[in-house]
């Protein structure tokens, strides 16, 4: 069976993966800076476009492990558009007409729509399902592969709720963000129980990589 993984989950040290408000233009509303980890490895600048640039070391060893054996994404609507309700008019993403993917991704939604195909063999496919069902679509898409759960923290709680997550890597932070969406609370009390191997790394940037695995 496949493996559901999630990659550079970034939260601050409350908690919180993205501030607020989330528009268009600020895609982690005031938290932004939570991601500076991750904008300054070579596997970013690799994604952006410039293989030279960024930094090499442990914080890109973490952050260039997100494809590896990869054969689909499940993420939230969050992650992939601002707001709720109906979709923005003629909104295709915050990736432009080649995301970084290349790869089907389910989009969860309470809007479902027609799938959309882009450049590099990403197409979004809009679905409103439980986790589970979720999980079952992503696997007829991409048989055999693993299925990365990409966030946002809403859309991964749910799952580890669900208990669906085999791999969780957390990015921590050192910025306190205060409010926006958060990923701990009631309802994950227990939560390294599910797995049987929990690693820490920390690294010269400040960030507190936390690795949780089943076997």
């Amino acid at each position: 069976m496949s493996r559901v993984r999630v990659h550079n989950l970034t939260i601050s040290l409350d908690g919180y993966g993205a501030g607020e408000p989330r528009t268009a233009d600020a895609p982690f509303g005031h938290g932004a800076h939570i991601m500076d980890w991750f904008k300054a490895t070579r596997s970013f600048h690799g994604m952006v476009g410039d293989p030279a640039g960024g930094e090499t070391g442990i914080d890109d060893d973490f952050a260039g492990r997100w494809g590896e054996g990869i054969g689909v994404e499940v993420m939230g609507r969050g992650k992939y558009a601002p707001g709720s309700g109906t979709w923005p008019e003629e909104w295709r993403g915050w990736w432009g007409e080649e995301p970084p993917f290349h790869t089907p991704c389910v989009v969860l939604t309470h809007h479902p729509r027609e799938p959309l195909e882009l450049a590099g063999g990403t197409t979004f496919h809009f679905l409103d399902a439980s986790p589970a069902d979720a999980l079952a679509r992503a696997r007829e898409l991409a048989p055999g592969t693993d299925v990365r759960l990409g966030g946002g923290v809403t859309t991964v709680r749910a799952f580890l709720e669900a208990g669906l997550v085999d791999y969780l890597h957390l990015a921590i932070a050192p910025v306190l963000l205060g409010r926006g969406s958060r990923l701990w609370g009631e309802g994950l009390e227990g939560l390294e129980h599910q797995f049987e191997d929990v690693r820490v790394t920390s690294t010269p940037s400040g960030t507190t990589h936390v690795e949780f695995e089943r076997p």
